[in-house]
C-alpha cells in the first residue's frame, strides 16, 4: 500500500507538470528564493476563458533583499503573490516541480504565514487577538533559514497601535542578531517604507495599479517602490457601494487631506490631566482657606495638621 501511494503521488506530480507548464526547480543550501515568472497553481486554474494569470517574480534573499514590504490597493494581488511564494517554496521541497519560468530554492526549516483575519468565538478571542498569537508564534519558533509570509500585521487595532506594532515586527525579523529571516511582509501602512532607508535588507515593492477617472485598472505585477496611494474608494466602487455613499467618501477624504496640509494651530492652553496628587493638594488649599487658623487651639492646630498631610 505504501508504494502503490507513492507511485499515486508522484504520477500526480508529472501529470500535473506537463499539464501546466511546471519546471523542475534547483535546491540548494543557500538562504536565497529565485523565484521568476511564478504563479498561483491554484488560481491560475481558476481564471476566465481569454485570461492568463500574471506571473510575478519574487526573490528574497538573506542581505541586500530579506524584507520585501509589498504595498498596493486591495484586489491588487498582494495576497496572491504572498501565498504563491509559500506554495512554490512548498512544492519544491516536498519534490514536485513547480509554476514558474525558473526557481532555484534554498532550502527553509519552515514556512510561518500569518494571513488572514477571523475571529475565535469559541475561544473568546479577538480578530486581533488571533492575529498577534499567531505573530507570537512566529516570532518564537521561526530561525535565520524560515521563510516569513505576513500580511497586514496590525490591521486589528487603532491605526497608531497597528503600525507600532508592524514596525516592531519587522525590526525583529530584520535583525540578524534576533532573527534575520527571508520575509514577505504586506501592508497598507505606507509609513512604513521610510524603512528601506533605514533598516538594512528592506526593500519596497507594490503591486502596480492605475487609475483613470474614477476607475482603477490592477495590472497584478510587482514593481519596485512604495505605493502611491491606497485606492480604498475606487475598490469601494468596485464592489457596489451606491453612488452618493462614494460621493460622500470623496468628500470626506478631501477635508481630511487639507486638513492634514493645513499648518497645525495649537490652543492658547492646554489643560494638563489630573492627577490624585492634585486632587490632593486642592482639597489641603480649600481646608486652609476656610480655616480661622487665629482660632484654633495648638492641639487643635496639630490635629489638623496630621489630617491635611494624610490628604497629600
Amino acid at each position: 500500500a505504501a508504494a502503490v501511494a507513492r507511485i499515486d503521488c508522484l504520477q500526480s506530480f508529472a501529470r500535473i507538470a506537463c499539464e501546466r507548464r511546471y519546471v523542475r526547480p534547483v535546491l540548494d543550501d543557500g538562504k536565497r528564493i529565485d523565484i521568476r515568472q511564478g504563479r498561483h497553481p491554484v488560481i491560475e486554474t481558476l481564471m476566465p476563458v481569454g485570461e492568463e494569470y500574471i506571473p510575478n517574480d519574487v526573490m528574497p534573499d538573506d542581505k541586500q533583499q530579506q524584507i520585501m514590504m509589498i504595498t498596493g490597493p486591495n484586489m491588487s494581488g498582494k495576497s496572491a503573490l504572498l501565498r504563491q511564494t509559500a506554495l512554490i517554496t512548498l512544492m519544491a521541497q516536498i519534490g514536485s516541480f513547480v509554476p514558474a519560468k525558473s526557481a532555484r530554492i534554498g532550502v527553509v526549516d519552515r514556512v510561518f504565514t500569518r494571513i488572514g483575519a477571523s475571529d475565535d468565538l469559541a475561544g473568546g478571542q479577538s480578530t486581533f487577538m488571533v492575529e498577534m498569537t499567531e505573530v507570537a508564534e512566529l516570532l518564537k519558533h521561526a530561525t535565520s533559514r524560515s521563510l516569513l509570509i505576513l500580511d497586514e500585521i496590525g490591521r486589528g487595532t487603532s491605526t497608531y497601535d497597528g503600525m507600532s506594532i508592524a514596525r516592531a515586527v519587522l525590526e525583529w525579523c530584520a535583525d540578524p542578531k534576533r532573527l534575520g529571516a527571508k520575509t514577505l511582509f504586506a501592508t497598507h501602512y505606507h509609513e512604513l517604507t521610510v524603512l528601506e532607508g533605514e533598516l538594512p535588507g528592506v526593500k519596497n515593492f507594490n503591486i502596480a495599479a492605475r487609475k483613470k477617472k474614477d476607475e482603477i485598472l490592477f495590472l497584478r505585477k510587482i514593481v519596485p517602490g512604495g505605493a502611491d496611494q491606497s485606492y480604498g474608494i475606487e475598490v469601494a466602487n468596485l464592489a457596489g457601494l451606491p453612488p452618493k455613499v462614494i460621493r460622500r467618501a470623496r468628500e470626506i477624504l478631501a477635508e481630511l487631506e487639507s486638513q492634514d496640509k493645513a499648518p497645525k494651530q495649537t490652543s492658547a492652553r492646554e489643560e494638563p490631566q489630573v492627577s490624585l496628587t492634585a486632587l490632593g493638594e486642592e482639597e489641603v488649599l480649600a481646608t486652609l482657606r476656610n480655616t480661622q487658623l487665629e482660632s484654633l487651639t495648638p492641639l487643635q492646630a496639630m490635629n489638623l495638621l496630621y489630617e491635611l498631610k494624610a490628604k497629600l
